[in-house]
């Protein structure tokens, strides 16, 4: 339990349905007496909330610690692909590591048969025996994006209850039965930098970060110096302070050399992508044939057609109809079929097909 309107209705839908539930938050704030511990999905007021929620349920509620492992599978994650010029995407990594791996794990040791959580999503088995995460009925809030990596023995005992509603369906419950978060604000941000300084949280979490560098086009030629490539990401336009006499963009980032390379509008369109850290779900794999699927390359994207095939171990070459704007290393791509989800990965690289 979030604090939120969604995992406090979620609560009460399966109290409806017979459950015994008892209400979880996560303690994964890493400073108490930075103020940090009161923004975001899991700190200090979220706690208060859910406490509230839970007295108003007549359930049980504690607070688990997993603050270490958040650390290690979030934070420190987080940072390391940002200095490593990629750009991450740690609520993946929370869901999977500890939402999921560390909650459930602790979950079933004290007696408990499903993690349940208020994600926008269903879980379903399929014909095929596999279980998979399947859209929720509201495509505005859909969060399967970010559940693809989730494992057949985690999907097998989670319950998602939400995913059957619509958000405006999920406050009217909530006002409906009383609970004071019913028209709580969704979080926007990442939790544990709620100033959106990504740079210079990563200043703060290492001892050395990658130094300032060089702007260059894509020939290698020098356009500027730019502040360090954690500052980046591709297709970035805002904040680059080059006087180029028209608007242009990131299309790479190269850690080797600190460059910073920069091009037109065109240049941050991809038609074709490589991914690795392959999670299969709806599916176990592709068995060496190439699939038409619809794939999403970040949280917001509508997802686009392409075809997957395996290009070695733990590898998958993506190839698009159209090309994608801002194919972005270090980001989830996330293939879809019939409204399942088959699998998906980490991109690792992109580009331009040659005709």
């Amino acid at each position: 339990m979030s604090g939120g309107v969604d995992s406090s209705v979620a609560a009460w839908l399966l109290l409806k349905q017979g459950y015994d539930v008892v209400g979880v938050t996560m303690q994964i704030w890493q400073d108490e007496e930075s103020g940090r511990a009161e923004d975001g999905c899991c700190g200090l007021s979220a706690v208060e909330d859910a406490r509230r929620v839970a007295w108003k349920l007549n359930i049980p509620h504690y607070v688990m610690n997993f603050r270490e492992e958040f650390r290690t599978k979030v934070i420190d994650y987080f940072v390391d692909e940002y200095v490593r010029g990629r750009t991450p995407n740690p609520c993946i990594a929370c869901n999977r590591f500890v939402k999921w791996e560390s909650l459930l794990s602790r979950s079933r040791e004290i007696g408990a048969d499903y993690i349940a959580t208020g994600h926008y999503a269903r879980i379903e088995r399929l014909a095929n025996g596999r279980y998979a995460v399947r859209n929720s009925v509201t495509d505005r809030k859909d969060q399967t994006y970010a559940l693809y990596n989730l494992t057949q023995e985690q999907l097998a005992h989670t319950l998602m209850p939400v995913g059957e509603y619509r958000k405006e369906q999920i406050r009217q419950i909530a006002e409906e039965i009383g609970i004071a978060v019913a028209h709580k604000p969704d979080s926007q941000e990442i939790c544990f930098i709620p100033d959106h300084d990504y740079a210079g949280f990563i200043e703060r979490n290492r001892k050395q970060v990658p130094p300032p560098g060089n702007f260059v086009d894509a020939g290698g030629r020098i356009l500027g110096r730019h502040k360090g490539i954690t500052h980046y990401t591709v297709g970035q336009r805002k904040g680059l302070n080059l006087p180029m006499g028209r608007p242009v963009f990131v299309t790479e980032i190269r850690p080797e050399s600190d460059e910073v390379v920069i091009g037109d509008a065109d240049d941050v369109f991809s038609d074709h992508l490589t991914c690795n850290h392959i999670n299969w779900m709806a599916i176990d794999g592709l068995h060496g044939e190439e699939r038409n699927v619809t794939a999403k390359i970040r949280y917001s994207h509508k997802g686009a057609p392409c075809t997957i095939r395996e290009a070695g171990e733990d590898r998958v070459d993506v190839r698009f109809a159209d090309p994608q704007r801002a194919v972005t290393p270090g980001q989830a791509v996330v293939f879809y079929e019939d409204g399942y989800c088959l699998g998906g990965g980490v991109i690792d690289a992109s580009g331009t097909l040659a005709v």
